[in-house]
């Protein structure tokens, strides 16, 4: 378990994860956009308006913005180490 909480703590996504959560949020927030603003046209209501919009918003930074492994499925393989010698 403490494991699991240094990972999330680290912060590692790869850039496949990065572009899920960029097309993540795209969509809840323009879905937001829109059901937010027939809902409050249609109850003739800001309150409405504001309280779905940020909600939603709410509710998609948490599925964003921390590093859940569903972000980390394709991490980078970085090259090893070449040590040439020493240069003089």
């Amino acid at each position: 378990m403490n494991v699991y909480f240094q990972e999330l703590a680290e912060g590692k996504i790869d850039f496949a994860g990065q572009q899920l959560a960029d097309q993540i949020s795209r969509v809840v927030l323009i879905a937001a956009t829109i059901i937010s603003f027939i809902v409050g046209f249609a109850l003739q209501s800001l309150r409405a308006t504001f309280g779905i919009f940020g909600a939603s918003t709410l509710l998609l930074a948490f599925v964003v913005i921390p590093p859940w492994p569903m972000f980390n499925r394709n991490p980078v393989k970085w090259l090893s180490n070449v040590d040439h010698g020493k240069v003089e």
